[in-house]
């Protein structure tokens, strides 16, 4: 009892509380810090820009082709789910399920990019590096969480929204393309 004791006040004159289950950080405890939050608010507005511009150009939906629909499908997926994984409690069931199904998103999303040319079939650009990219990040993700690795897994996260949702969606905006000119006209 008074080993006990004198571990338990050792912890509290250290600052540290008990330990937090296996794979899980005190800040999965906290929950989001300001870059999780600004990060599931950027997808947000990412995602309304996306759905504002897929209402302006709904008279030429006919014309897009079946790989850029299946490309809008999974990175929609993918949005509405970052901010509700970075938000919510993590390491339950819920995230791993709703954390397995992002996956899927972005793997598809970045399988379907390679089918997605702008120039032409076989024509790929810079975009495309990035969905190379995406193809073998989201393993190191999902073996990072497996791995209980809490670090690396919400490092590779939080480099994956930055650069593959946020970043590559911005550009999806400018210089003519699609998303642009239904938004912009």
């Amino acid at each position: 009892m008074a080993v006990q004791g004198a571990e338990m006040g050792e912890a509290a004159i250290a600052g540290a509380g008990p330990k937090p289950p296996r794979g899980l950080t005190p800040q999965d405890l906290r929950g989001p810090d300001r870059l999780e939050r600004v990060l599931g608010l950027l997808a947000l507005v990412m995602l309304g820009f996306i759905f504002a511009a897929l209402l302006r150009g709904r008279d030429e939906w006919a014309r897009v082709p079946s790989v850029v629909w299946v490309h809008l499908a999974t990175i929609l997926v993918a949005l509405v789910l970052t901010p509700v994984l970075l938000w919510r409690r993590r390491g339950d069931a819920r995230h791993r399920v709703y954390g397995y199904v992002w996956s899927g998103a972005m793997m598809l999303t970045a399988l379907d990019s390679l089918f997605v040319h702008s120039g032409g079939p076989g024509r790929f650009s810079l975009i495309h590096v990035l969905s190379v990219f995406v193809l073998v990040m989201v393993p190191v993700l999902v073996l990072a969480a497996r791995r209980h690795n809490g670090v690396r897994h919400r490092r590779t996260v939080r480099g994956l929204i930055i650069g593959a949702l946020l970043i590559a969606g911005f550009f999806t905006f400018p210089f003519n393309r699609l998303l642009g000119h239904w938004l912009f006209g």
